[in-house]
């Protein structure tokens, strides 16, 4: 079946199925007990991110697989040590360890691929 990522979240799931949720931005408001369900396994996206990320967040149960497929961007991880800025450019990747809360820079409208388990997600504005 061909989808949009940037429109279908897709989750796979720990017994080996990937399913499509077709919601799109108005995935992150589902009611609760619906989106900790989803977001207990790995849930696959594209965003555009055309301007710097409004907020930070941190994933406590998982590390986040975080792709650019193009674009420029600069990922802020906010370290035990300090923020530590990681530059991606092109087609870059990298790992956020689970618990670092994570904000991102656009330096050119980007596209980028996520693969994370959601479950227990936080937010924060991005000052």
């Amino acid at each position: 079946m061909h989808f949009d990522p940037s429109e279908t979240y897709v989750r796979l799931t720990a017994g080996g199925s990937a399913e499509l949720i077709a919601d799109g931005e108005g995935f992150w408001s589902m009611p609760e007990p619906q989106l900790n369900d989803l977001s207990a396994d790995w849930l696959i996206t594209e965003f555009e991110c055309a301007s710097d990320w409004s907020n930070w967040e941190m994933h406590p149960e998982a590390e986040e697989f975080v792709y650019l497929l193009s674009g420029a961007a600069v990922l802020l991880l906010e370290q035990p040590t300090g923020v530590e800025e990681v530059p991606l450019l092109g087609r870059a990747a990298v790992v956020v360890p689970k618990g670092i809360w994570h904000t991102a820079k656009v330096s050119q409208p980007s596209r980028m691929l996520f693969v994370t388990m959601g479950r227990g997600t936080q937010h924060r504005a991005a000052v």
